[in-house]
């Protein structure tokens, strides 16, 4: 089959997404497929079925079943999920099977209008660039035809079978960690934001036989995520979370996004917790550890803090560009402990080589535990430990498509000498362009991999200091 008009597809940070019925359409995705299935018949062993999921988007359900009449009408076999599951169990799924490698239908934490896909291998993690790229070319070779079952041949197609990948993967989370134990937090909120990763750790606590004082909000399935301009558990979008976690005295907030690979906290004061402060008490918990302790992977939109704790604990600590794509190939490479960016995707090697905003949940209340503190007197020993404070924001700016070569033009030609009274002792550019200041300060200035933004990110001793960081560099990007 094939149709004359023709997109480009991209693969950005983490897949490609797009506006539903705009440029994600049932061709587009059926191109798509048909570019993962020419990849596959070279790369991957299909000798194993390929696992496709999707979560909880307007017609999730019908674009995963596209790919499956895809990749079945190529004579590839293909387990599919009954029913929208988060990224992680898909993920999961795949390295336990095990499968040739997983198609995830799913825009993650992107606005309600927009729809993805994500490629995974088959040991769960993300295609490295190289890889997408070659599936980029694969998809741009077959000029907008594709092979594909019929949709009344799809039901009974014995190269399309149907599976529940929730029993394995919640099996995991139990063994994973001592959830009795866990459940003397005190009572916890989970937002899990109307997402696919909904009632998975209510069940993960049933099913080792534990009744935790757990309480869920916008745990329904919602495609059009009322109240949220998208699901991404960072201000403003968790304050429903937040109110839940004042208005029940919780101990602690676990906010998932729309697929539920990213974690998000609130501490139990109410106060939302910033990612870079949440990854680096998590490398803490994994550093202090002796059956887990290793080095640790981040991207450059991590804090500090991470290079503190490794010098402290002596293990190495890798840099990578933004996204799953540059830190799951890292770790494997370096046998890395844990994985992490800027967005609130952990990666536990003791897991699988994907992030799990659930997996994370847990091992936050775990690092609880062990301390005997709350959320923000973890925070508090952190820094009494480092012997400062770090302070961190992200500001996302709209821009006109057609300033985006001004822009460039003008931040790739900013070259400061000194920032807040610090003088500039590193520029980097693998990923943007980042400005490292003698006292561990940084600013970063980046376009967004996944939608038309520009990011301006900083870290601080101090708020002050932050905000006169950040404001040079909306100034320096002229945004």
């Amino acid at each position: 089959m094939s149709a004359p008009a023709l997109d480009q597809i991209k693969f950005g940070t983490d897949g490609w997404r797009a506006r539903i019925a705009a440029e994600f359409t049932f061709h587009n995705v059926a191109r798509v497929a048909q570019g993962v299935a020419d990849y596959a018949a070279e790369r991957w062993d299909l000798r194993r079925p390929v696992v496709i999921g999707y979560d909880h988007r307007f017609g999730s359900d019908d674009f995963a079943l596209c790919v499956a009449r895809v990749l079945a009408g190529n004579g590839i076999s293909c387990r599919l999920t009954a029913d929208p599951a988060p990224t992680p169990a898909i993920a999961y799924a795949a390295g336990i099977m095990p499968a040739a490698g997983a198609v995830i239908v799913t825009a993650s934490h992107n606005p309600p209008a927009d729809n993805g896909i994500k490629l995974r291998d088959p040991t769960g993690a993300a295609l490295p660039p190289s890889q997408l790229q070659l599936v980029e070319t694969a998809i741009a070779e077959r000029a907008g035809e594709y092979s594909a079952v019929s949709e009344l041949d799809a039901g009974r197609d014995p190269r399309i079978e149907m599976f529940d990948p929730a029993p394995e993967y919640l099996e995991s989370l139990a063994s994973a960690f001592d959830l009795a134990d866990l459940a003397q937090v005190g009572p916890f909120v989970v937002d899990s934001m109307f997402g696919s990763g909904a009632g998975y750790l209510e069940r993960a606590f049933a099913r080792a036989g534990v009744d935790p004082r757990l309480i869920e909000v916008r745990g329904e399935r919602n495609p059009r995520f009322p109240g949220l301009s998208r699901p991404e558990p960072i201000p403003p979008h968790c304050r429903v979370g937040q109110d839940a976690v004042n208005g029940n005295s919780a101990a602690v907030g676990i906010l998932n996004d729309g697929d539920g690979d990213r974690l998000g906290i609130v501490d139990e004061n109410g106060a939302f917790v910033d990612q870079l402060r949440v990854m680096s008490l998590l490398a803490w918990g994994v550093l202090t550890d002796p059956l887990t302790a290793g080095p640790v992977v981040r991207t450059l939109t991590t804090s500090a803090m991470l290079d503190a704790l490794g010098n402290r604990y002596r293990q190495p600590v890798y840099e990578t560009g933004v996204g799953m794509k540059f830190v799951a190939p890292k770790m494997l490479e370096v046998g890395a402990a844990l994985g992490g960016e800027e967005s609130g995707g952990y990666v536990f090697a003791r897991h699988m080589p994907e992030r799990d905003g659930m997996f994370s949940g847990l091992a936050f209340l775990q690092l609880m535990r062990r301390r005997s503190a709350r959320p923000s007197e973890l925070v508090e020993q952190l820094f009494e430990e480092l012997g400062r404070r770090y302070h961190y924001a992200r500001n996302d700016l709209q821009f006109d498509a057609s300033a985006r070569s001004r822009i460039l033009d003008r931040v790739q030609n900013w070259q400061p000498g000194h920032l807040i009274g610090q003088q500039v002792v590193a520029r980097l550019s693998e990923d943007g362009y980042k400005h490292v200041l003698a006292d561990g300060s940084w600013v970063l200035i980046r376009f967004s991999g996944t939608e038309p933004l520009l990011r301006v990110y900083g870290e601080a001793p101090s708020q002050d200091d932050l905000a006169a960081l950040l404001a040079q560099g909306r100034q320096a990007a002229g945004v």
